[in-house]
């Protein structure tokens, strides 16, 4: 167990993100160092939170006790994993944005079949980088720090802070400006920032 990375996750959702920046994530024999980010609090004001309207099924492991995986499904096709953060009882938890595959190069590309070979965007967002190292739903509710079969680990070198950049969440449809992504700045595996902009309705109003 690492007391230093559950140390910070004990912390707040926005204290504890930064802090994973350089963090490196093992799973599926591929091992990725984590370059960005994104913090979301629960029930408290945090309207982007998948916790905002209270515990269901779906987000109870967000009420910790942290260091679990929180893994969830989006558009039909892709998983997303965060790390659950904060005290036991309020829903927090920190999604793995992107990173830069350090170690199993050769079996993420596997997994991720690109068209054109670019190692840079082999987990170059939050589903790419769940492809990469095959985690799937099975990985919900995974202790990361025991050394398990999806692994969390310190920095083999802490990123200075001067490298450390925050700004608006991406792709939210509440909360938009709150400063809680976090990236290393220059990192070429950081994704583009893409405002979430509202389907408009094909419906005629009177």
């Amino acid at each position: 167990m690492s007391h230093q990375l559950l140390d910070l996750l004990a912390g707040p959702a926005e204290v504890a993100a930064p802090g994973l920046l350089g963090c490196r994530l093992t799973a599926g024999g591929v091992t990725v160092r984590l370059s960005e980010v994104e913090a979301y609090a629960g029930t408290a004001g945090d309207p982007a939170s998948h916790a905002y309207r209270g515990r269901t099924p779906r987000n109870a492991v967000m009420f910790g006790p942290p260091g679990y995986a929180y893994v969830y499904f989006t558009y039909g096709m892709h998983f997303c994993m965060n790390v659950v953060c904060g005290p036991e009882g309020e829903a927090a938890a920190v999604l793995l944005r992107a990173g830069e595959v350090v170690d199993g190069v050769e079996e993420a590309r596997a997994r991720r079949r690109l068209r054109v070979p670019d190692d840079r965007q082999l987990a170059r967002g939050p589903a790419r980088l769940c492809s990469a190292l095959g985690i799937d739903r099975s990985a919900y509710g995974t202790y990361l720090l025991g050394g398990g079969p999806v692994t969390l680990l310190p920095p083999e070198k802490p990123v200075p802070a001067e490298l450390i950049c925050s700004g608006p969440r991406v792709g939210v449809t509440g909360g938009h400006d709150t400063p809680w992504r976090f990236w290393i700045k220059g990192d070429p595996t950081v994704s583009e920032y893409r405002r979430h902009v509202p389907k408009r309705s094909s419906r005629i109003r009177a």
